[in-house]
């Protein structure tokens, strides 16, 4: 039960709970020290918290006076005259000004208001209150005579009446059992702690009263307010909408909440345990590896010229040093994880005395904030947490090859480069023109990595260029050339320097590119469908979609199906920058290039100039095709398979993305993935 003493200690004053109350943070505190924290600040005055000086002008009050004011007492005038205490705190007559008082929790520092109830407000927490009477039993000891000058002896009997603890001597000669003393009630030392310590039976089992009713006992507990409260609480409206439910079913269902919880930190708490023998084990094997890698090092400095020898203390030294911090750090991790351990096994014994409780509404009182404490006891124990800091081996070696005049400067490596590292071809994939590729350290014993650096060609077999640098071994690079080839590899570093590069690997992109609409880009009146490839549009104005590709290199080639086509609208098609406005028609700005197109003829359009009419336009069924290449840098439209005008616009250079307008009139479905036309190859 030691580990569950802090349970049971007022945050206040530091020693076992007297008569704890139950502040609405769900912590508790002695009534005792709750009188002396209750914070009295005259209306009108910044509250102490909001003060930016360091000086405090309130004063303390107990129970009593705390509970003679009400938010609603007034003052008289605009002179309020003041006393001062003897510590310089400025004392106003009660008669003469509002009071505001206040208590604020000394482990959360959450503030609240008391009301005219003061502290009687408050609930009583009486299942604590029987748990610290149980510990204090359980950990009676022998109490030293009161009486004695010098080296108190044990004492014998206690006195009832004088409330004083004798040895046997001083009993005889300062309370003799006569005359006026015969009628006192003598108790042995542990009766009389028991006493004290342990309410009677009765009280120990009064049922609790209501608060706000102290003449009903609790009977229903309000879901709502997580409170317990009696039928006249429900009777007067107080719970009128809430969820209340019969007292004794709530206490089985929290009781059961508590115990599942304690099960996860349970599995904790055993986890933690083997860890410990873990890293037990694990400073013998720190011992015995520098044990036995001191006499390597001897060995081979011994094997070595004098001038070898001259250097074997400075480089034991570092072994030692090597050795004493690893040990350092074991040790500290084991105190660490064993003061965790001490507070989660004190939480957990304190639950299950709390589960013990047959008392429904003192449980209830405090299983919520028990329930939250246990979750976050579990939470604590973080992969990792139950993981060594540091391995046993010992990451030095010693190099006996240099020559003779190398020796004066033989020191240890303290680190290495990392080795090349393995790409994982089977976790390597493409997709479209996005790359995914995987690695992983080669070396059994892995060596500190900080970081890798991941470098691609430009696909034509030109210089590498970063494209990652980070600690992650997974990398996606999007924005790829279709049909385009990548050389990819990959390397690690830490603070010894940059390893070598991994093996190359090839990264072939799609052929042909597949994309949809991108609704986040899109103007607000956008609708699509169909997974992105089917648009439309709510307004009769025009609006832009764009696709989710973006070229700046290659042969391109994508259609649009007109699903639906009504009362002559016309739609245009074409390519656009990211910025392009999509509130008008497609190629009104300087930032695209489109074909807008009725049922008859059709122009070519980039801001605002129109050019090249040409007859014939589109239907119902109609296909629209767009060629774009970007190895030409020309812009050409296709309508039902057959080039329509000239080559559209040329000269085009940077990045495009094909792009739509239309309005409430069109529908069309966009098609991807296909070949460039025949006709124009």
């Amino acid at each position: 039960m030691d580990a569950m003493e802090e349970e049971l200690k007022c945050p206040v004053c530091g020693s076992l709970f007297k008569e704890p109350i139950i502040l609405p943070c769900s912590h508790n505190v002695c009534l005792a020290c709750a009188r002396n924290i209750i914070v009295q600040t005259p209306e009108g005055e910044t509250p102490p918290q909001n003060r930016s000086s360091g000086t405090s002008d309130y004063d303390y009050l107990d129970m009593d006076k705390m509970s003679m004011y009400s938010e609603t007492d007034s003052g008289y005038g605009s002179y309020t005259p003041c006393l001062k205490s003897p510590n310089g705190v400025r004392v106003f007559p009660p008669a003469l000004v509002h009071r505001h008082c206040s208590i604020t929790c000394p482990l959360c520092h959450r503030s609240v208001s008391l009301d005219e109830r003061g502290l009687r407000g408050f609930q009583r927490n009486r299942l604590l209150e029987a748990i610290v009477s149980r510990y204090q039993q359980s950990r009676a000891a022998s109490v030293k005579c009161q009486l004695c000058d010098r080296n108190p002896v044990d004492a014998t009997v206690m006195c009832e009446q004088c409330d004083v603890f004798y040895c046997a001597p001083c009993q005889q000669r300062c309370h003799p059992s006569r005359g006026p003393l015969a009628k006192h009630r003598l108790l042995p030392p542990t009766q009389a702690q028991a006493g004290i310590a342990q309410p009677t039976g009765a009280s120990a089992r009064k049922q609790a009263t209501c608060v706000d009713h102290e003449s009903e006992n609790y009977n229903m507990y309000c879901v709502s307010c997580k409170t317990p409260v009696c039928y006249q609480c429900l009777e007067e409206g107080k719970h009128g909408k809430h969820d209340v439910k019969p007292l004794p079913a709530m206490w089985k269902q929290h009781k059961c909440q508590l115990s599942q919880a304690l099960n996860g930190v349970s599995d904790k708490a055993k986890e933690a345990k083997e860890f410990l023998v873990q890293l037990k084990n694990l400073l013998q094997q720190i011992q015995e590896n520098g044990v036995e890698f001191e006499a390597c090092l001897v060995a081979q400095c011994d094997s070595l010229i004098e001038a070898l020898t001259r250097q074997k203390a400075k480089l034991l030294t570092k072994v030692t040093k090597e050795k004493e911090s690893k040990l350092k750090t074991v040790k500290d991790q084991i105190t660490h994880c064993t003061m965790k351990l001490r507070q989660t096994t004190g939480m957990m014994e304190f639950c299950l005395e709390v589960i013990k409780e047959n008392d429904p509404s003192g449980f209830l009182q405090i299983s919520d904030a028990l329930i939250k404490r246990v979750q976050a006891s579990q939470d604590q124990w973080v992969k990792g947490a139950l993981e060594p800091k540091v391995c046993p081996e010992f990451a030095l070696t010693v190099n006996t090859d240099p020559l003779m005049q190398s020796i004066l400067q033989l020191d240890f490596t303290q680190n290495k480069v990392p080795p090349a590292p393995l790409l994982q071809l089977e976790k390597c994939c493409m997709r479209n023109n996005s790359a995914t590729l995987a690695w992983r350290i080669t070396t059994v014993q892995a060596l500190p990595v900080e970081g890798y650096v991941l470098e691609l060609d430009d696909g034509n077999g030109g210089p590498y260029r970063e494209v990652y640098v980070g600690k992650e071994t997974v990398c996606t690079v999007d924005g790829l050339h279709f049909n385009s080839s990548y050389n990819a590899r990959v390397k690690a570093y830490n603070s010894a320097g940059v390893g070598a590069y991994s093996k190359v690997v090839v990264l072939k992109t799609s052929d042909v590119a597949w994309f949809t609409f991108d609704p986040t880009s899109a103007h607000r009146d956008i609708v699509l469908s169909n997974e992105n490839q089917t648009v439309t549009c709510n307004s009769y104005d025009d609006r832009v979609v764009l696709g989710t590709a973006a070229f700046s290199k290659g042969v391109h080639y994508w259609e649009l199906c007109v699903d639906r086509y009504d009362n002559h609208p016309d739609p245009a098609f074409g390519v656009a920058r990211i910025n392009t406005m999509k509130d008008m028609m497609l190629g009104k700005d300087d930032k695209a290039w489109a074909m807008y197109v009725d049922n008859n003829r059709s122009w070519f359009m980039h801001n605002n100039s129109h050019t090249n009419r040409a007859e014939g336009g589109i239907t119902k069924g109609s296909t629209v095709g767009i060629l774009l290449d970007l190895t030409k840098h020309t812009l050409t439209f296709f309508i039902n398979k057959q080039q329509h005008g000239p080559v559209a616009f040329e000269n085009l250079e940077g990045v495009f993305m094909p792009a739509v307008s239309l309005n409430r009139n069109v529908q069309v479905t966009l098609i991807t993935g296909l070949e460039v036309p025949k006709s124009i190859m």
